[in-house]
């Protein structure tokens, strides 16, 4: 609606007066509710105004002051440094386009009415304005997410800090366990938020290849002894970008060399309420003597509002990332953390996560068949997430179909922000979860076009 509304009043002169709510409303047959909730949009917006007892009008457009002259921001700031690209996931793109580049749910898949009555439920709680217990997390949610690793490692609440999703998480970890100038190992391709943060701390990034049972141990073994590092990152379970787990073999024998290396892997569990089938058991769970930092978050599932992530560590590992914490965010406000655990807490929870298993894995065949006509390759088709990713043909940069397809109207990712270092080919990632099947077909023939240079 309020599209519909911006679309046509965007470029009326100021002063326009707009019809009744419930003329708009007759008009699109939609309720009041609905038109009001859209004018409030506009107006927060500053395309209209309300004018008391008199109606909704276009708003004038302000006037933008001269600005300044800033080009001595060149000299001081020296060369581009690693936090100066616009990476394609956080792009803003015209509402109309199809956001294949975005790693979220559209919002007909998220729990809408579980967090509707979550929000309704911790408004009216006192404890929700409270500073008390957020340094480390509401205490209910913090057991939940030490339960969900199992009763093997002897996981508790005091195991566990809540963060402000799973980015903080990362973030704070990799400052807490790797001093800056040290080398941290990741895999080859991996999230690019991971990539960024160590970047941003002044760690030296060493990549191991993916293989198809995740990664090689002896490989990680090797890396780790010449690069002198005791961190790894990666993403065991269902990997942004390729979708893909270790194996169980891998998983055993990865703690194996951790063991025996003294070395931290930070496990980030980003994806496991988007499951497409049984997700593996993470590898922390496994993990009783500390070598597994484990990451949790609950914010590709539930909403990009819900910024919820468990952060679970022991030993001095837990206490140095608790005041590396606290150099970022001193606590996750309380109501994110009061509606997440209400959403959780409802029997509706589980069914919403299988449902979302079962639609994401209609959304992801029904694009993966459309793609068979077009000229990229699929290695295997992933067990969970959010995205395909995609092998272009021969000498396509990746680079040239993403501006091509935007033009287009299809945003996608080019693979190399996903790789630590010199990709081996081309790739793009195509979300299947943000835009609706109807226009999969589309997307396809945009794709298949932007492969033409």
């Amino acid at each position: 609606m309020a599209d519909a509304l911006r679309r046509t009043y965007r470029h009326r002169p100021p002063g326009t007066r707009l019809p009744s709510t419930r003329a708009i409303a007759a008009e699109h047959g939609v309720g009041p509710v609905t038109v009001q909730t859209a004018l409030r949009i506009l107006v927060a917006e500053g395309l209209v105004e309300t004018r008391p007892g008199s109606g909704t009008y276009v708003a004038a457009t302000p006037q933008r002051a001269t600005s300044g002259d800033t080009a001595w921001q060149s000299t001081a700031l020296g060369e581009a440094g690693v936090l100066d690209d616009v990476l394609s996931g956080t792009r803003s793109v015209a509402p109309e386009a199809m956001s294949m580049h975005r790693g979220y749910l559209s919002p007909e898949l998220l729990p809408g009415s579980l967090l509707r009555a979550a929000v309704t439920r911790a408004s009216r709680d006192p404890a929700v304005l409270l500073g008390a217990e957020m340094n480390t997390g509401v205490p209910q949610l913090r057991s939940w997410f030490a339960r969900e690793l199992g009763d093997r490692a002897g996981y508790d609440a005091a195991d566990v800090l809540v963060t402000g999703g799973g980015q903080t998480a990362v973030s704070v970890t990799l400052r807490a366990l790797a001093a800056s100038g040290e080398a941290v190992v990741m895999e080859a391709p991996t999230y690019w938020g991971a990539i960024l943060a160590a970047r941003a701390h002044g760690l030296r990034i060493v990549p191991i290849a993916r293989t198809p049972d995740g990664i090689d141990p002896a490989d990680l073994d090797a890396t780790l002894e010449a690069h002198h590092a005791r961190v790894f990152y990666a993403q065991p379970t269902f990997a942004n970008p390729t979708g893909q787990s270790w194996s169980t073999a891998v998983r055993a024998e990865v703690m194996r060399v951790l063991a025996a290396r003294k070395a931290f892997l930070i496990e980030d569990d980003w994806a496991r309420d988007l499951a497409i089938g049984d997700p593996p058991h993470p590898v922390a769970a496994d993990d009783p003597d500390g070598h597994v930092v484990y990451i949790r978050s609950l914010t590709k599932g539930m909403s990009p509002s819900i910024r919820v992530a468990g952060l679970i560590s022991r030993g001095a590992a837990h206490r140095r990332i608790t005041t590396s914490r606290w150099a970022s965010e001193l606590f996750t406000p309380g109501l994110a953390q009061h509606v997440a655990l209400d959403v959780l807490s409802a029997p509706g929870w589980p069914r919403h996560v299988a449902n979302l298993g079962r639609t994401l894995r209609h959304r992801r065949d029904e694009l993966a068949a459309l793609l068979a006509d077009v000229p990229v390759e699929i290695d295997r088709l992933p067990g969970g997430g959010l995205s395909l990713w995609l092998r272009l043909p021969g000498r396509v940069a990746a680079r040239d179909v993403v501006r091509r397809a935007s033009a287009l109207g299809l945003e996608l990712s080019p693979g190399d922000e996903w790789f630590p270092a010199e990709p081996p080919a081309d790739f793009v990632r195509m979300s299947f979860a943000a835009t609706p099947p109807s226009r999969y077909r589309e997307a396809a023939h945009i794709l298949a076009a932007s492969l033409i240079g």
